[in-house]
């Protein structure tokens, strides 16, 4: 059988099928890289709604059980002078904006009082803030932060959305403002409750090894890692490790 090419057909013709075939080959490519980024999709996805299930069920399952302990919890905080939660603004995935809940722990105005201590700031890095023996926090405040009792009124947010179980721990704006380029990476993942560092040495990790271990996190999340961190936490809460 002859080929088109052997055939004596116009130039017009030839130039059409050459078109054709150029057209064909993009489509065949376009459809395989399609298909791709659709396998892709679903795979994010599925993954993501996974994620979100898991939050769902793990928060409510929390609220639930842990109810007789957040009420006595919330009466010595009451009976410690001033309210019992803090909603504290936090910066979540790709920046956005959302009140985190916690039990205080804190005087009610030691907000007022941090720039005066930003001096004797245990993290050199000057972004991220501890102090041991912080005078702002209150007598209960002390326990309470000690087995991470304050967090608890967290698993609100996780239930509707703001955070997940696990993920970055979420900055306040004013560390978010010093920020690199680079720190910024730790912002693309919905914050959480614990955390690779949480269960690693907690407030004695500086702010780089913070912004190392979550960004790790972040390019190697899966359902597995977040069910083994979650595995680890009652023990770093036990422990206490850090933790001030």
């Amino acid at each position: 059988m002859k080929s088109l090419s052997s055939i004596a057909v116009s130039p017009h013709l030839l130039a059409h099928y050459a078109t054709f075939q150029t057209r064909l080959g993009l489509w065949r490519l376009k459809r395989r890289v399609g298909l791709r980024r659709l396998a892709w999709r679903w795979f994010v996805e599925g993954s993501d709604a996974v994620k979100r299930s898991v939050d769902i069920a793990g928060s409510l399952t929390a609220l639930i059980v842990l109810t007789p302990l957040l009420i006595p919890v919330g009466i010595f905080v009451r009976l410690d002078g001033g309210p019992v939660l803090f909603a504290q603004t936090r910066v979540g995935q790709f920046g956005r904006l959302f009140k985190m809940l916690k039990f205080r722990s804190m005087r009610p105005d030691a907000e007022q009082h941090l720039a005066a201590l930003l001096a004797a700031n245990q993290h050199g890095d000057n972004i991220t803030f501890k102090i041991k023996q912080d005078p702002r926090v209150t007598r209960i405040g002390r326990w309470l932060r000690r087995f991470s009792l304050d967090e608890l009124p967290q698993f609100y947010n996780v239930l509707i959305g703001d955070m997940s179980l696990v993920g970055p721990r979420p900055p306040v704006p004013r560390e978010v403002a010093l920020y690199s380029l680079a720190d910024r990476r730790r912002l693309h993942a919905k914050p959480g409750i614990t955390c690779t560092w949480q269960v690693s040495g907690r407030a004695e990790i500086d702010f780089p090894g913070q912004v190392l271990l979550d960004v790790n996190y972040i390019e190697s999340q899966s359902l597995g890692q977040d069910l083994r961190i979650l595995a680890k936490t009652p023990k770093a809460v036990v422990f206490g490790s850090g933790a001030y």
